[in-house]
């Protein structure tokens, strides 16, 4: 005999709910536990399991359709039987029976227990079954704590507890992701409230199917990459890297570039960066420091008597390093004009050979991304570069005092087959000390 299928009563004050979703279509086999429609009420957004077994011979409503409490609204049963063509009437009787339940069990729900039956219903307590409705949560993902494992209400908020950082999703669909291994975090929920439904799971499925099966993309290593590449390997493990970081209080150094942004503007046309002022630092610091200021080509160290510092410029595949020269011998505004036209002609590979040729210290400044410190390889046959991080805002200590100032981190590798820690480190000390005090590389 075919089975009634009701909307149900979920609380005293319910009178009517809106039909969401059907999980199943007529002529389907429906079992016991599945989720087999959604409606959503004045409170929450719910599914409503099968309580029987059998094929869905009959829809009454459809979506978006309100629906009295207690109507039928469509029937389960065996293949063939004939059910009305149109929902019975609701009658006031069955009505007025189905709120006497209801108040009977809101004043009993902790005392009475829902006992398992012979279609294996999970024994629960009806206040538990209650808020898990509420909470839509599936009860037989809970371990319950009575007799014969009946579920409690303690049970289902422990369960809440622990999985509230899970995504909002139907039963259905978080037992097909757990089966095929899929994150519903990653999902975007198509249901109310942007619940993970049966096929958003699917969906995900197929896309990571179609993924798979697409062919991976090949692209020989060649031109400007290739260069890169093959010189970077070489550099790497033909000199022995050792990477010496400090803090560097950049507070003089903005309130310098801040003064002279409008002054080299007017006299320029470009407006002075942090990049123009490092470089004019370095190139301070190594017209003091010689022994860092050379290359070293097969077994000799060679002197350089120019102060030409190259700045790494991301381009399309690859990477240049046009070269400022001279650089001792220029002022901020000279070395503003040249690095932003020599930057801009690397981007647009329009550089001529000179012009990457030279260099006898390189800057790699990463300064613009949320980067501290790293480890940049050095451009041989040079004997160290500087690695530029971030500026940003950090506690410090300034005469027994903690202050706040905008600290920068400068990571300066160095061959270690020609200079030593203490020389290198010396080096380092001086172009912080130059970017601290500024003012003293324009005099």
């Amino acid at each position: 005999m075919a089975k009634e299928i009701f909307m149900p009563k979920l609380s005293s004050t319910m009178e009517v709910g809106t039909l969401l979703q059907w999980f199943k279509e007529e002529g389907e086999s429906v079992d016991i536990g599945e989720p087999l429609f959604e409606i959503m009420t004045d409170k929450i957004n719910i599914e409503v399991e099968a309580y029987d077994r059998g094929i869905l011979l009959k829809k009454y409503f459809q979506p978006d359709d309100q629906i009295p409490v207690n109507q039928v609204i469509g029937y389960i049963g065996e293949p063939g039987e004939k059910v009305p063509d149109e929902p019975p009437a609701l009658s006031e009787e069955s009505n007025e029976q189905s709120v006497e339940k209801t108040e009977q069990s809101e004043t009993n729900e902790d005392a009475v227990e829902v006992k398992s039956n012979e279609n294996g219903k999970v024994r629960a307590t009806p206040a538990a079954r209650r808020l898990a409705k509420e909470a839509q949560v599936d009860l037989r993902n809970i371990v319950g704590s009575g007799p014969k494992g009946r579920i409690h209400l303690k049970d289902v908020k422990q369960y809440l507890e622990t999985e509230k950082a899970q995504p909002k999703a139907s039963p259905l669909a978080r037992k097909i992701a757990e089966h095929e291994n899929i994150d519903l975090k990653a999902l975007q929920g198509s249901g109310a409230g942007g619940k993970v439904m049966k096929q958003d799971v699917i969906n995900a499925i197929q896309a990571s199917s179609q993924k798979a099966q697409q062919p991976e993309v090949r692209k020989k290593l060649s031109g400007l990459r290739k260069v890169v590449a093959d010189r970077m390997v070489q550099s790497a493990f033909t000199a022995p890297h050792v990477t010496l970081a400090s803090d560097i209080d950049m507070t003089k150094a903005i309130e310098m570039r801040t003064a002279l942004l409008p002054v080299v503007e007017k006299q320029t046309g470009f407006r002075l960066t942090y990049t123009d002022i490092i470089i004019k630092a370095v190139g301070t610091a190594l017209s003091r420091f010689p022994e860092v200021n050379v290359h070293l080509e097969h077994d000799e160290i060679i002197y350089k008597n120019e102060v030409n510092v190259g700045v790494a410029v991301a381009v399309k595949d690859g990477l240049m390093v046009p070269v400022i020269k001279q650089v001792e011998q220029k002022g901020l505004a000279a070395i503003c004009a040249e690095a932003k036209d020599l930057s801009k002609r690397a981007r647009e590979q329009k550089l001529r050979p000179d012009e990457l040729k030279g260099s006898t210290f390189t800057i790699s400044n990463l300064g613009m991304y949320p980067i501290d410190v790293f480890t940049p390889i050095i451009n041989q046959p040079e004997i160290a570069i500087l690695g530029v991080g971030r500026t940003q805002e950090k506690t410090v200590v300034v005469n027994g005092e903690i202050v706040i100032r905008p600290m920068m981190t400068a990571s300066l590798s160095f061959d270690h087959r020609v200079i030593d820690g203490a020389p290198a480190a010396e080096f380092l000390a001086e172009v912080k000390r130059i970017l601290e005090n500024p003012y003293e590389m324009i005099l």
